[in-house]
């Protein structure tokens, strides 16, 4: 097994208005297939212990979890180390169902974007409707931050996970470290 790097070697950004952090290299498992098929949902619950999410959301129990991508598509994390183990898990339970079951940890980065402000901070980078009455702990969005691809979810109330491209991780870690900038409150969110 190779050694894992992170893209910016666990760059963290702190003295504004939320913590920003790249999180270490995390382990992902993308799976497309048809998922009402019972062998895939057996196989899914077999390498996370967790259900089917619902349409964009995101499970998760302790460092495992799976999120909804598309109709036909869901992410699988765990441990980094683990990654492999869970794919082989999968490819063994779904036998000879129609499905795709690919390791892509190394070709992704992910980001926390934590603190009291953290809603705000993704609320100046992404098109999602982030209000507190619309968008929820374990609510999932495939969407885009500034100029590129993104996924993200709450982690907790006040935690963003986002999850892009390893190649424009540097790119991700500026437009969210400018977005949290002290004296950059909108304070669109207060009470």
């Amino acid at each position: 097994m190779h050694n894992p790097v992170s893209a910016l070697d666990n760059a963290s950004y702190d003295a504004g208005i939320a913590h920003i952090s790249e999180l270490p290299p995390q382990g992902m498992i993308t799976l497309r297939g048809d998922l009402s098929a019972k062998p895939l949902v057996k196989a899914v619950s077999a390498a996370v212990a967790l259900g089917l999410p619902d349409q964009r959301e995101c499970l998760s129990q302790a460092d495992k979890a799976v999120a909804w991508m598309s109709p036909d598509e869901l992410l699988l994390t765990c441990a980094y180390e683990d990654a492999g183990s869970m794919l082989a898990t999968l490819t063994a339970k779904l036998g000879k169902v129609h499905a795709l079951a690919v390791n892509v940890s190394d070709a992704r980065a992910v980001f926390e974007v934590r603190g009291p402000n953290a809603r705000e901070v993704m609320a100046k980078v992404t098109p999602v409707d982030l209000a507190p009455s619309v968008f929820t702990t374990g609510m999932f969005r495939r969407s885009r931050i500034a100029q590129v691809n993104a996924a993200f979810w709450m982690t907790q109330e006040d935690c963003f996970r986002i999850i892009c491209f390893r190649s424009v991780a540097q790119y991700m870690f500026d437009v969210l470290s400018i977005a949290a900038q002290p004296g950059s409150e909108v304070g669109v969110f207060s009470d």
